[in-house]
């Protein structure tokens, strides 16, 4: 490919499909990022404009193609007949669909790295955030948190499961999804009854949503 006139997106996205077939060889490493680079025919030095830190920032662009992805399913999705946990769940299950294990199970290893465990967590709260965004949630108090950190760890824990998960058509996943989401439920029941007591609602009352999502804690700037 020509270096001249380089878009960033474009080449970020022609690096990342790239990429993809030395992940399961190789992982999210420098030695796959530069077979991708090598693969297009860019130059090195262009590479690392768009991707300064090389095959993380490709794991990145993985893991926000498949948030995309999950939303056009959603969009697509007639969800007006189910129960607000099914949708939640259906949601979960999109975004899993929408991923490949074994690369979802390399970038796990490079998030899992102490320079990269922020990135990978604000990946999973911008994840939840999106989930939350596209079922309709307006909330703008202390909700708007703890939905998120709720649903984060519903995620997260439903990746790990969904990364060993040997069973026909991930029934297994499925089902562990169920649980995780009824314990969520018996979250907001403790919740709300919590917030029957008199001094909590005053004490959480000041606690406001990011107005814009530059501030938004899952938002990482490229």
């Amino acid at each position: 490919m020509k270096n001249d006139h380089l878009d960033m997106d474009r080449t970020r996205s022609e690096l990342l499909a790239a990429i993809k077939p030395h992940v399961p060889f190789d992982g999210w490493s420098e030695p796959a990022f530069k077979l991708a680079v090598s693969d297009l025919g860019l130059d090195p030095g262009l590479a690392r404009v768009v991707c300064p830190r090389g095959a993380v920032d490709l794991a990145v662009a993985y893991h926000r193609e498949g948030d995309a992805a999950m939303l056009k399913r959603l969009e697509e999705a007639d969800l007006s007949g189910m129960k607000f946990r099914d949708r939640i769940a259906t949601a979960v299950r999109f975004r899993l669909e929408e991923a490949d294990p074994e690369l979802v199970r390399r970038g796990a290893a490079i998030f899992a790295l102490p320079q990269n465990a922020t990135t990978g967590s604000k990946l999973i709260w911008e994840t939840s955030d999106k989930i939350w965004r596209a079922l309709g949630d307006v909330s703008e108090d202390y909700n708007w948190y703890t939905k998120r950190m709720t649903l984060s760890g519903v995620y997260s824990s439903t990746v790990l499961y969904w990364m060993g998960d040997e069973s026909e058509g991930k029934g297994d996943t499925w089902a562990f999804l169920d649980r995780r989401i009824e314990d969520v439920m018996q979250f907001e029941k403790v919740k709300g009854a919590a917030m029957k007591l008199p001094f909590l609602p005053k004490l959480l009352g000041g606690i406001r949503a990011p107005k814009g999502t530059d501030d938004m804690p899952g938002r990482e700037a490229h």
